[in-house]
Formats: C-alpha cells, sequence, structure tokens
C-alpha cells in the first residue's frame, strides 16, 4: 500500500492473481520515491484500486501526524513542554514526590559477576546521552564527508563564528563568578547550544528563512557540539582508573581494526563492543558519554566515490548513514524530552529575586544571551570587516545577528554541562535557573530580531540539494 500528500489519489496495489509466486522488485531505501510505481519482475506497473474518500481518510490523519512530527518545530516544542513538565511537578507539593522518586528510581544490569547500578537519573545523563553523542558523531562525519563542512571555504566561518560564542559567554561567566572560585567550575555552562531547540524557533519563520542561514546555524551548531565534547573530555573527567581506561583503549583499538584492516560493514559487530567500550568508559572516570562519540569516529562512512557512484542517498551500504537514520526518532521523541523533564526541574522556593541574581543564575544567563551574540556576531563583524570572512550568499549581518541570538538557546547541551559540574542542589538549581533564563530571552529576541531582518524575504528557498543531509536533532539537532 502507497499513500500520498492529502488532495492526491490514494491506490492500492493487489497481488497479481495470475503470478502468485513472482517475487516483487523492492527498490533500495533510497531508490524509494512518493511517485514510483511498484512494478513485477515482467515490468509490467501492478493494477491499481482507488480507495473512496471515506477510506482515505485515517490514511490522511496518519499522513499529518507524521508531518507534524517531522517538522523542524516539533523537537523544540517537545522539549518546551518536557522542561514546563518537570518545573510543574518540581515545584508541586505532591507531584515533587513523585518526580524526585522516578529521578531516584534504582535500576541495574548485571552480566555474571560485572554488574551496574545507578539511579535512573544517572542512567539518563550516563546512558542515553551517550547515544545522543553517539549520534552527533555521526552527523559531525556526515558534514565532513558530504555536508555542510566538506570544504576549507565552508569550514572557516561558523568553526570561527562558534569559538567566539564559546570564549565570551566563559569570560562573562567567569567574571560574574570571579569572587567565588567554587563556582568557577560552571565555566563551561553557557558555551554550549541547542540545536534543536535553535532549529525550531527558525522554522517559525517559515519560507522567509534562506536555506543558506540554515546552513549556517547548523554548522555552527556542530562546531559548538564539537568543542562541548573536547570540553567534556579535558575539563570534566574525575580521577582515572587505569585499568577500566587501558580496557577502553583496547576496545577501541578493536573497533578502528574493524574498519580499517577487516573493512566490516555491518552495525551489528561496532554496536556490542562499543557497549563494552561505554561500560569500560563509565568505570575509568572520563565521562560515560565520551564513548558515544568515540564509536562514531570508528563506525565505517562509505562515499559516493568509495561506491563509484555520484549517488549520495543509499544506506544500505553506508553504515554511519544508516545508524543515523536510525537513531534520529530515538533521540528525538525519547532520549532528548527525556533528558529535558530529568534536568529542568528547578526548585523556587525562597526569595526569588534572590535566586535570579545568585551567580551562578546571573553568569549563565548573561552569558547565554548577551556572551553568545557578542562572540558570534562579533567574530563574523570583526572577520568580515578586516576581510578575513565573507558572509555566503542571501545572508546579511542583521540577519547574522538574529542566529547569534538563537545560539544562546543552550537548553539540553548547558544543562548536561551542568549537571557535571556541580553535585549539591543548591548550585544545581541555579545552574537550571540560569539556563531556563538565558534560553528563553535568547529564542524570543532571536525570533523578534529575525522576523525583522527577514521581513522582505517571502520568496520560498531552493530545494536542497546536498545530499544526506539529516537535521537529526531538529527532525530531530
Amino acid at each position: 500500500m502507497r499513500g500520498q500528500a492529502p488532495g492526491n489519489k490514494i491506490t492500492f496495489m493487489p497481488d497479481n492473481p495470475n503470478n502468485e509466486n513472482k517475487a516483487v522488485d523492492r527498490p533500495s531505501l533510497g531508490d524509494v520515491t512518493a511517485d514510483a510505481p511498484l512494478t513485477t519482475n515482467g515490468g509490467d506497473t501492478a493494477p491499481e484500486l482507488e480507495l473512496t474518500e471515506e477510506d482515505s481518510r485515517p490514511l490522511r490523519g496518519i499522513d499529518y501526524v507524521f508531518r507534524v512530527i517531522r517538522h523542524e518545530s516539533f523537537a523544540g516544542l517537545l522539549l518546551i513542554l518536557a522542561a514546563t513538565a518537570a518545573l510543574l511537578m518540581a515545584n508541586d507539593p505532591v507531584l515533587s514526590h513523585y518526580y524526585e522518586g522516578f529521578l531516584h528510581l534504582k535500576a541495574m544490569v548485571q552480566i555474571g559477576d560485572v554488574r551496574i547500578e545507578k539511579h535512573l537519573l544517572h542512567w539518563i545523563n550516563d546512558g542515553l546521552m551517550a547515544i545522543f553523542f553517539l549520534q552527533v558523531g555521526l552527523e559531525l562525519k556526515r558534514e565532513f564527508y558530504v555536508g555542510e563542512l566538506k570544504s576549507r571555504d565552508q569550514v572557516i566561518l561558523p568553526a570561527l563564528a562558534a569559538l567566539g560564542g564559546m570564549a565570551v559567554p566563559a569570560v562573562i561567566y567567569a567574571l560574574v563568578n570571579i569572587a567565588h572560585p567554587e563556582n568557577l567550575r560552571g565555566w563551561a555552562i553557557p558555551t554550549a547550544t541547542d540545536i534543536a531547540f535553535a532549529l525550531g524557533i527558525l522554522s517559525l519563520l517559515g519560507k522567509r528563512v534562506p536555506l543558506a542561514l540554515k546552513t549556517f546555524l547548523l554548522a555552527l551548531a556542530m562546531f559548538d557540539d564539537l568543542g562541548a565534547i573536547i570540553v567534556i573530555a579535558l575539563f570534566y573527567t574525575e580521577s582515572l582508573n587505569a585499568t577500566a581506561l587501558t580496557w577502553a583503549g583496547a576496545l577501541l583499538a578493536i573497533l578502528v581494526f574493524f574498519n580499517v584492516v577487516l573493512r566490516i560493514r555491518a552495525i551489528g559487530p561496532y554496536l556490542i563492543v562499543g557497549l563494552f567500550m561505554w561500560a569500560s568508559v563509565l568505570e575509568s572516570g572520563v565521562h560515560a558519554t565520551l564513548a558515544g562519540f568515540l564509536l562514531a569516529l570508528t563506525i565505517p562512512y562509505v562515499t559516493p566515490k568509495q561506491r563509484g557512484t555520484l549517488e549520495t542517498h543509499h544506506m544500505h551500504d553506508n553504515p554511519a548513514l544508516a545508524l543515523e537514520h536510525m537513531l534520529v526518532p530515538y533521540v528525538t521523541l525519547l532520549i532528548m524530552p527525556l533528558f529535558a523533564f530529568a534536568n529542568a526541574g528547578v526548585t523556587l522556593s525562597g526569595n526569588i529575586a534572590e535566586l535570579f541574581t545568585a551567580p551562578i543564575t546571573l553568569g549563565i544567563a548573561l552569558g547565554l544571551f548577551i556572551g553568545k551574540q557578542v562572540g558570534v556576531f562579533g567574530t563574523i563583524w570583526l572577520g568580515t570587516r578586516t576581510g578575513l570572512m565573507r558572509l555566503p550568499h542571501g545572508i546579511h549581518l542583521p540577519s547574522i545577528w538574529g542566529v547569534s541570538l538563537l545560539a544562546g538557546i543552550g537548553f539540553t547541551m548547558s544543562l548536561f554541562i551542568g549537571s557535571l559540574s556541580f553535585d549539591d542542589l543548591a548550585r544545581q538549581n541555579a545552574v537550571r535557573l540560569g539556563v531556563l533564563t538565558g534560553t528563553l530571552f535568547s529564542a524570543v529576541a532571536g525570533f523578534v530580531v529575525l522576523l525583522f531582518a527577514l521581513r522582505h524575504n517571502s520568496v520560498k528557498s531552493p530545494p536542497e540539494t546536498t545530499t544526506e543531509s539529516v537535521d537529526s536533532r531538529s527532525t530531530g539537532r
């Protein structure tokens, strides 16, 4: 059965009664199109049976639901709903008990004498977020091979903008907290960008947004994620367990051997060894989520040139791309909302004014809202003035300012780094409040600036011709 967009004829392809045992040619995933007719081995198109309007109505309803879920703004909306639910439950006298009970529910995995037992909050932050970073790594690999980061000219502008967008917020946070040395561990919290949330806000502007502007935001967030991974590895590693670290290194070497020497193209062996590598990294003192990123680097990406074809949409012989597509719905619809729900539950009690003016809260909020726009926009403005950078065609500085504001939407990544920075409840509440405040101001201001900057740009952007583009955290990043 194949359905088309609402308003088109919906047809049913019955079996061929005269050739009951004749196999049907099934095109590969990359060959499937909405209008491709189903043919038998003989080449004849199968007869079509029209459905009535009444029969097709449920199919149109299902199609509408799927189109809503796949819309870029849906991932951001889901994060907002999850964070709102967490805030309401954390501050309700009755529901707060169930919220805390959910987060501190213990779960255990045991194989023989090896046992890992953690609270549900840690399983989310250490386990599910490793899958999130696995997808981030796969995205980065695709972008460097065939996407927006494959050439030097495409890399320089977003890379330097991301660097400025990380440095300035960190400096602002440090200046606000300079009198409180115990708070300086959180300097990296306002340096992150939540691509799903940011692209969701950008998509609300519809056809006004030029493709080049969306591409720039996506590339900026990619480098932001890469920077966050490096920061976590260098600055948020606890005391090291040499034995576990040795095991993790050995398993990483096996994964490289699979790819480079044995040239294994099946996903299964990588995931099995990767699971054991995650467990080793978890015990090593290095944050376990880095195992997901390292696993992504070892999974083979088969380029069109290696396949001897210009076609870039085939996934059956491209393990990295196939796994990335496979992870998209789980990361978008489950992992990210669950992480937001588990980490956004700030308790608003006592003097509200003191909560908002606490050094950690203020440093994060100002870092996200002021630091991000100054860092990103300031770097690009300086680069274009000196001739070191050139804006892509169709992008002007006012729209860059709007995107710089959207880069201040830290949310999930900022909350994640915050969970690594502080253990005590008071500082964690300050982190959550600062992240939510900075994110809210950045989202609203960015939308308003872009609304005015793009008000005359209502021409539909040309179709994306690049290739294997998966805005995974937006359809979700």
